[in-house]
């Protein structure tokens, strides 16, 4: 005899209920999987059961309002509260409900009769009462409705009495708002219980007639959630514990922005999404900062690339992208001269009106040194180097002195790090460029000219892509290269591309002018932890509720908002044991891995 069995033989017994021990179990019988998985013992009253360690009361619903807006027990499911619910829907012959209606409409029909006979004013609360009769009655006539007898049980637990009670009066206020009444199963916690368990018995029977359009509006599932037919994973509503599937390409931009503090989990929620994503075949090419993406790079079989003064790899800032067929080669040539504008703003520290003026002449004589002109075809001509434009500047009156400035990149220790031809290759699907040993005067340089390289391979060939710059910042620091991305990240859509942004310091980001338009110009944006310097601007820009500000600044590792579209949920990042071992950043788990690959090299040798 199973433990529920033995129990609710000594109910039925007439037996005073008392805690049942293992002891008794064994005694009933031989012990049965449902025995072992029972609390260790079991107290029943007439108001709740105490379940081991654990207090649980059943409740259920006895009475609706006339109508019921759609999302009426949304605030039940988000509710932060651990609880069961059970919903029966037994359906109804329509025959025989539409008998018992005719009825019931004659007995109405008869009682207003009656007062109509005696002078007595008519009774208002009558006429509403025919007048719903008679439009279910039609309705389900014309099979536009059904009737069923529906139950809703919910079983409230609490570790105390007292704990037990507050949970149950914060569910009742709930619903008593939204005119719903519930009462507790008196008497009837067993058959409670046993009804809310995934059993699928209605054991208390306490049912209420409800046509199809009102019990459409019980779906439990209308919380706020981003579940979608296609997609990744980006983690669990924190809410309902429903999964967050989500497909950025399916949104009307495909960008996305990351604002959180140090340790709170960015690079990791981030590198998720990239092996996610590389599962689905997208194309993804990272912006690191910190050189935390060469591990990732070497599991996928990816490409790490190493940007610094002294390694190999090399970006020719003259490099011209290919034009596209329905783009003119005069124009492509125009456009790029004024991003090469732009970066030699960024490496010069500023240029006066009269400077631009003349960098732009004599880039264009660079060029044309190599037949590189709006007129000619130049798909196959090699292009100048930093050194070339540097002479041009030296033979041209008045641009000696930008000829200096431009010498700590032609000669000297800086000089392998613009003045070479391009030499790297992004055949891979998944691309990593590192500026970690690039110095930090020099960062905002190499990343408008990373990004800009990117962005010509880009638009050379359409294909879904995922464009990563992590700390983001650096970029937002020049003006020309806060204005290239924001430029790139409109422009993105166009290519299949998706430019995702991270950053920690979130002031800095937000004091550019292209800061809040970044983030408006992003369909999705993800909030993890904020410290408390940060998240009163957060608030402001995101229009963040009191609520969502204090679960920023008390959430954990991997926690925060997820906003898509015009959703937003509250998410918890979640990977699984291969894929933490792929993307952690934690240095002791790094230790680890680092000391078993070189143990396993040892056997192997």
């Amino acid at each position: 005899m199973a433990f529920l069995d033995f129990l609710k033989s000594k109910k039925k017994g007439g037996e005073e209920i008392l805690p049942v021990y293992p002891s008794e179990i064994y005694e009933a019988g031989a012990l049965e999987l449902k025995d072992i998985l029972a609390p260790s013992a079991i107290e029943v009253t007439s108001n709740y059961i105490k379940l081991g360690d654990k207090i649980a009361k059943t409740i259920f619903v006895f009475s609706y309002p006339r109508y019921l807006s759609t999302d009426w027990f949304s605030p039940i499911i988000n509710l932060d509260q651990v609880f069961n619910i059970s919903i029966f829907i037994h359906p109804i012959s329509t025959e025989t409900v539409l008998k018992q209606l005719q009825n019931k409409v004659a007995e109405v029909q008869s009682q207003t009769s009656i007062r109509s006979e005696k002078g007595l004013v008519r009774d208002p609360i009558l006429d509403t009462a025919l007048r719903d009769l008679e439009v279910l009655r039609d309705k389900l006539q014309q099979a536009e409705e059904k009737l069923f007898s529906v139950g809703i049980y919910l079983t409230i637990f609490g570790k105390t009495l007292e704990e037990l009670n507050n949970n149950e009066a914060e569910i009742r206020h709930l619903l008593e708002s939204k005119l719903v009444r519930t009462k507790p199963a008196l008497f009837q916690q067993i058959e409670g219980l046993d009804s809310v368990l995934p059993y699928n018995t209605d054991k208390l029977q306490v049912n209420s007639r409800l046509n199809s359009e009102p019990l459409s509006s019980i779906f439990p599932f209308v919380s706020s959630d981003l579940t979608s037919d296609k997609g990744i994973l980006y983690g669990i509503n924190r809410h309902n514990n429903s999964l967050i599937l989500f497909d950025r390409f399916s949104l009307e931009n495909y960008n996305s922005v990351i604002f959180a503090k140090s340790g709170s989990g960015k690079s990791y929620t981030t590198k998720l999404e990239i092996l996610r994503s590389l599962m689905f075949g997208v194309d993804v090419i990272v912006i690191d900062p910190e050189r935390e993406y060469e591990y990732l790079a070497e599991a996928v079989d990816g490409r790490h690339i190493n940007i610094s003064l002294t390694s190999k790899n090399h970006i020719n800032p003259f490099d011209l992208p290919v034009a596209r067929e329905d783009e003119s080669p005069a124009d492509v040539l125009r456009s790029h001269i004024i991003n090469l504008i732009g970066l030699f703003r960024i490496m010069l520290g500023g240029l006066t009106p009269q400077e631009d003026s003349l960098l732009d002449q004599a880039i264009a004589e660079t060029y044309a040194s190599r037949d590189i002109t709006v007129e000619s075809d130049f798909s196959k001509a090699t292009p100048p180097i930093l050194s070339d434009l540097e002479m041009v500047l030296m033979s041209t009156e008045g641009g000696e002195n930008l000829a200096q400035r431009m010498k700590k990149y032609t000669m000297g220790s800086w000089a392998g790090f613009l003045n070479q031809p391009t030499n790297i290759d992004m055949n891979k699907n998944f691309i990593v460029f590192s500026v970690r040993d690039m110095e930090d005067e020099l960062k905002p340089v190499a990343m408008y000219l990373i990004t800009h390289y990117i962005w010509n391979a880009v638009r050379l060939n359409l294909k879904k892509r995922l464009l990563i710059i992590d700390e983001a910042w650096w970029m937002m620091k020049t003006e020309d290269g806060a204005s290239f991305l924001f430029g790139m990240a409109k422009r993105a859509r166009k290519y299949y591309l998706g430019v995702a942004t991270i950053t920690q310091d979130v002031e800095d980001f937000l004091k550019s002018p292209y800061g809040k338009p970044l983030i408006t110009n992003s369909s999705m944006q993800l909030l993890l932890r904020q410290s408390p310097a940060a998240i009163d601007r957060l608030q402001e820009v995101m229009n963040l509720t009191d609520e969502e500000k204090y679960l920023l600044l008390e959430a954990d590792m991997g926690e925060g908002i997820f906003f898509a579209g015009l959703k937003h949920v509250a998410i918890k990042v979640l990977a699984s044991y291969t894929e933490d071992q792929i993307i952690t950043s934690d240095p002791g788990q790094l230790m680890a891995i680092k000391k078993a690959k070189e143990e396993f090299k040892q056997t192997q040798s």
